[in-house]
């Protein structure tokens, strides 16, 4: 067999086109294929910059199938870029089933970094950057999207989220519910757009931005600031008990669920990891 090609994930702007590497237009220009999640939005792009390299779509419909096809081609020895509509392939899109895909074939992945809303939404919103996890589009489905949230009630990182503006308010109200009135929050519209927009607040002021005749336009990224003392209400030993099992359900030690509760709660890392011994394997 010969010597195989190389897939690289470039990362395009998330709106400005002047946000656009001169290494991303290299490469693009360079490589033997493009898979775009849509050719007629990268097609806009590829002009622009006066790249004629073919593309094909690669999207959440026919990843699986497109998989094998771009795997063939990268194994004759072509090169391939993967890119999203917007930001880094592979971030809230389904660029993970390709790369873990080549991954598992031995083909070289090699990144080309671009703009990611969510990086840029957190640097620019006043809150903790510390420490932080991104949990992209909440499920649509009410009782999952409301499962995810209970499991995030008592996180104290600083939250990302992605949200479509049809969506927003049914989101916010959810987040009052799990996050309380009080928490801050961070609506990032538009990113880097013509009309971008930053705004900074509580969840019950933002929650009070919209109304009938004002409508959430635009794609949204959430920056959540997350739990502290101030606004969460220390839980009795039952709940405790209960939140140490979810966590401990997903995948934690008993010191791992204890140590993360105790950054939350009056009590100890100790106290709570006696209460996570009287829980049963």
């Amino acid at each position: 067999m010969g010597q195989q090609g190389i897939l690289y994930l470039v990362g395009t702007p998330i709106g400005n086109l002047e946000d656009m590497t001169f290494r991303a237009v290299r490469i693009l220009k360079n490589v033997d294929l493009i898979a775009a999640e849509d050719t007629r939005h990268t097609g806009k792009l590829l002009q622009h910059f006066e790249i004629t390299t073919p593309a094909i779509s690669y999207h959440q419909h026919n990843r699986f199938e497109r998989s094998a096809d771009l795997l063939s081609t990268l194994q004759q020895g072509k090169n391939i870029a993967l890119v999203t509509d917007a930001g880094m392939p592979g971030i809230s899109d389904p660029g993970y089933d390709l790369v873990k895909a080549c991954h598992e074939h031995q083909i070289l992945v090699i990144p080309i970094p671009g703009v990611t809303a969510a990086v840029t939404a957190l640097a620019v919103s006043g809150l903790s950057t510390e420490r932080f996890c991104f949990e992209g589009f909440l499920p649509t489905k009410t009782k999952e999207r409301l499962d995810r949230l209970d499991t995030l009630k008592l996180e104290s990182r600083t939250l990302i989220f992605y949200e479509a503006p049809h969506r927003l308010e049914e989101t916010l109200q959810d987040f009052k519910t799990y996050f309380g009135e009080s928490r801050m929050i961070v609506l990032a519209r538009e990113l880097t757009k013509l009309y971008e927009e930053i705004w900074r607040g509580t969840i019950k002021d933002a929650i009070a931005l919209y109304s009938p005749s004002q409508q959430p336009k635009g794609e949204y990224t959430l920056v959540v600031a997350g739990a502290n003392f101030s606004d969460t209400p220390d839980l009795s030993e039952s709940q405790l008990k209960i939140e140490l099992q979810k966590l401990m359900t997903q995948g934690m030690t008993r010191s791992q669920a204890s140590r993360h509760l105790a950054e939350t709660s009056s009590l100890s890392r100790r106290q709570i990891y006696q209460l996570a011994l009287e829980i049963e394997d």
